[in-house]
C-alpha cells in the first residue's frame, strides 16, 4: 500500500478526481520515515488520462525529455512504467492505488524515480545495465535478459536505444470492467465490452512517426544502433503471434495526433524493414 493516506476534500468521504479534471488537488503529506531533504512536488500539473480499462497515460515530463508514462491497473497488479512529472497531481492519482511497482524501460524514463519511490514505497524494476544510475534508491531489482513478472507480465531486455533497454508485454488488457477502482472515471468512449488484448510499453524502442505508425529514431543520445536492430528482430521472433494488439510508446506522441495507442502494433513490427534501417545514415551530432 502506498505510504500516503488517500486525499479526502473537505465535507467527507474521498473523492478521486476525473481523469483529465483541472480541480485542485490535495499536496499528499510526507511519507512518515522521510528522508532528510525529502519535499513534496511544488508544481500542481495534471492527472493522467483514461486511455483504456485500466490503462492511464501521464502528461509529457521535462524530466524524461518529454516522454510518455503510463500506469496499467492489470489483473496481476499495478504497474507504473516509467517517471512521470514530479508534480501534485500524479502523486495524488499514485498514492491512491492499492500498491504497485515502479518498472523502468530505459534511462530516459527514470526521471525522478527516487522520490516516487520514496513517496510511495514501491519496488523498482530496471535492467542490470543500468541499475548503476539510480544510486540510493531502495527496493531496486535488477534482471538480465527477462523477468516474469507473472504468467502475463514479461520484461524483455532490448539494448539500442541505451545499454539497458526493455520492454514490457502485458496479456489480457482492456477489456469490460472500466476503471480501476477509485478513479472516478469510466472509458472515454463509454463501450463496456472493449476485446481484450495485450499492450508492448516499449519505451523508445519505437517511437510515433504519424498516425498508427512508430519506427526506431535514433538520436545523438542513442547507444548502438546495430543491437537496436537486432533487438526488433529477437522481439519480433519471441512475441506470440498476433502480438501485440497495441503499443504504448515512451517517446513523445505528437506524431500520433492525438493519438495515444498505436494498434495494430504485430502489423507495425512486421511491416519495419531493418536492412534498409541498418543502411540508413547516421543523425548528425548536435555542435559542441
Amino acid at each position: 500500500m502506498s505510504q500516503f493516506p488517500s486525499p479526502t476534500p473537505s465535507g467527507g468521504s474521498p473523492s478521486p478526481a476525473s481523469a483529465g479534471s483541472e480541480a485542485v488537488v490535495p499536496v499528499p503529506a510526507a511519507p512518515a520515515a522521510a528522508p532528510a531533504g525529502w519535499s513534496p512536488p511544488a508544481e500542481a500539473g495534471r492527472p493522467p488520462q483514461l486511455v483504456l480499462p485500466g490503462l492511464w497515460l501521464f502528461v509529457p515530463s521535462r524530466d524524461s525529455h518529454g516522454g510518455s508514462a503510463w500506469w496499467l491497473e492489470h489483473p496481476d497488479g499495478g504497474l507504473l512504467i516509467d517517471c512521470p512529472g514530479w508534480t501534485e497531481a500524479n502523486l495524488a492519482f499514485l498514492a491512491r492505488q492499492a500498491g504497485g511497482r515502479i518498472v523502468l524501460t530505459s534511462r530516459e524514463g527514470h526521471g525522478r524515480c527516487r522520490r516516487f519511490q520514496q513517496a510511495l514505497g514501491w519496488p523498482v524494476l530496471v535492467q542490470e545495465q543500468e541499475a548503476y544510475l539510480l544510486p540510493g534508491v531502495e527496493r531496486l531489482e535488477t534482471f538480465a535478459a527477462e523477468r516474469q513478472l507473472s504468467p502475463r507480465l514479461q520484461l524483455l531486455w532490448t539494448p539500442g536505444p541505451t545499454p539497458g533497454s526493455c520492454v514490457l508485454l502485458a496479456s489480457g488488457c482492456g477489456g469490460p470492467g472500466g476503471a480501476a477502482e477509485g478513479s472516478g472515471a469510466a472509458h472515454p468512449d463509454n463501450d463496456p465490452a472493449i476485446p481484450q488484448g495485450d499492450i508492448l510499453f516499449c519505451g523508445r524502442l519505437l517511437s510515433p512517426t504519424g498516425p498508427g505508425l512508430a519506427a526506431p529514431l535514433r538520436s545523438a543520445r542513442s547507444f548502438h544502433w546495430g543491437r537496436w536492430l537486432r533487438s526488433l528482430e529477437a522481439l519480433r521472433r519471441r512475441l506470440p503471434p498476433q502480438s501485440p494488439r497495441w503499443i504504448a510508446s515512451g517517446a513523445g506522441l505528437g506524431a500520433l495526433r492525438g493519438g495515444k495507442l498505436i494498434e495494430g502494433g504485430r502489423a507495425v513490427l512486421e511491416g519495419l524493414d531493418l536492412e534498409a534501417l541498418a543502411g540508413a545514415a547516421a543523425p548528425s551530432a548536435p555542435p559542441s
